[in-house]
């Protein structure tokens, strides 16, 4: 089914534009990571709708997915491992958020390591998408450490605790996926940009 629906877009496009052979990879490369996106939330809100807890589970995957977007991370090198990981995350964690009670004490320690850590880490790249660009590096970085801030300040004062929960842990997993310790234990290559710089010192940075 994958290959089918992003060969059918694929020949669409070759047919009605003009795009060089580089650019249609890099298509082709984009569509999959969406297929692969879109059929994975669909999987986990089927489940989460079973369980009860369709509700919570969006809640999570929201705020989660925001500080994703600035700060980047380790993708899965497989389709399978990234379903696995993808449906544990976000239907275990949002459980724990429901019944767990944290010590408002512990809360404000946990929010100061989440920040120095995403100050430190982010923007994490990957070998395909390395960001390349220092201003771009700096700009995500700045994003994802006020997102963490601002999660930070909410999850103390916020009176809703499974809230409190949920921006406490999306910001525990994001920081593991920018980790260079994660990196290094899937065996994945960490600062993607600098190899690049490397490979391509005529490039103006």
């Amino acid at each position: 089914m994958k290959n089918f629906i992003i060969n059918k877009c694929m020949n669409y496009i070759k047919n009605n534009s003009k795009c060089s052979d580089a650019k249609l990879i890099e298509i082709k490369y984009g569509l999959a990571g969406i297929y692969l996106t879109m059929t994975k939330i669909i999987f986990i809100l089927i489940i989460s709708t079973c369980l009860g807890m369709l509700k919570e589970i969006l809640i999570f995957m929201l705020l989660f997915n925001i500080l994703r977007t600035a700060a980047f991370g380790l993708h899965a090198t497989k389709s399978w491992i990234c379903w696995i990981c993808s449906t544990l995350v976000f239907i275990l964690i949002p459980y724990l958020c429901i019944y767990l009670n944290m010590n408002i004490y512990i809360m404000q320690i946990i929010c100061l390591i989440n920040t120095l850590l995403m100050f430190k880490n982010s923007p994490a790249d990957t070998k395909k998408r390395p960001i390349v660009s220092r201003k771009r590096r700096n700009v995500f970085k700045a994003i994802s450490t006020l997102l963490v801030i601002i999660y930070s300040i909410l999850a103390i004062l916020i009176k809703n605790n499974f809230i409190s929960n949920c921006l406490v842990f999306s910001m525990i997993v994001e920081n593991v996926l920018i980790s260079p310790i994660t990196y290094k234990l899937f065996k994945m290559p960490y600062n993607n940009y600098i190899n690049f710089l490397k490979n391509h010192p005529d490039f103006v940075n």
